[in-house]
C-alpha cells in the first residue's frame, strides 16, 4: 500500500516585488496552514518522507505543517521537480520514489495538484484551494505502479471556518 498526502501551498502574498519562487505566505496563508495542519493532526499520519517545492510559499507551508504535526526535519527534502504547475514533473517524481517509502507528503502548486488529485484519486475536485490537502491510497507495492487509487480525505480551510 502506498499513500500520498498532497498539500497545496497556503495563500501567498503579492505585497512584495519578488520573483514567483520567492513569494512569501500572506497572513491568511499562515492562518489557513495552521488550521488545516491542526485538523490533520487528529489523523495521526506518520510519513516516511516529506517533499516540498523550493518555492518559499510551499516550503513555508511545509514548515507550518511539520511543526504542528511534530515531524522531524530529517524527513524533509526540497525537490525542484515539485515546482511544477502542470503535473507531469510531479507525476514522474512520484513514480520514481524509492519503494521502501510507503507514506509520503508533498507540498506544491496548482494546477498540478488538482490535476493529480483528479487523475490519481476517485473523487473529482473542481479546484484544490490554497492550504488544501488530499490523501490518496494506492493498492500497489511499487510507486511506478501508482495509477488510480482511493481518495481517503480532502481537507480545505473553508470546511473549518
Amino acid at each position: 500500500m502506498k499513500t500520498i498526502v498532497m498539500i497545496r501551498h497556503a495563500k501567498s502574498s503579492w505585497d512584495d516585488d519578488v520573483s514567483d519562487l520567492n513569494r512569501p505566505l500572506s497572513l491568511r496563508g499562515f492562518s489557513d496552514a495552521n488550521l488545516i495542519s491542526k485538523e490533520f493532526k487528529a489523523y495521526d499520519f506518520h510519513p516516511d518522507a516529506i517533499y516540498s517545492s523550493p518555492a518559499i510559499r510551499a516550503a513555508t507551508t511545509c514548515k507550518v505543517f511539520m511543526e504542528n504535526l511534530n515531524l522531524p526535519k530529517s524527513l524533509l527534502l526540497i525537490e525542484q521537480e515539485l515546482y511544477d504547475f502542470g503535473g507531469n514533473q510531479v507525476r514522474r517524481f512520484i513514480k520514481s520514489l524509492d519503494d521502501d517509502l510507503n507514506k509520503i507528503m508533498i507540498f506544491g502548486h496548482n494546477h498540478a495538484f488538482t490535476s493529480l488529485a483528479n487523475s490519481f484519486g476517485d473523487t473529482y475536485i473542481d479546484n484544490l484551494p490554497t492550504s488544501g490537502l488530499v490523501m490518496i491510497d494506492f493498492d500497489v507495492n511499487h510507486w511506478k505502479e501508482v495509477n488510480v487509487g482511493k481518495t481517503k480525505m480532502i481537507l480545505t480551510s473553508k470546511d473549518f471556518k
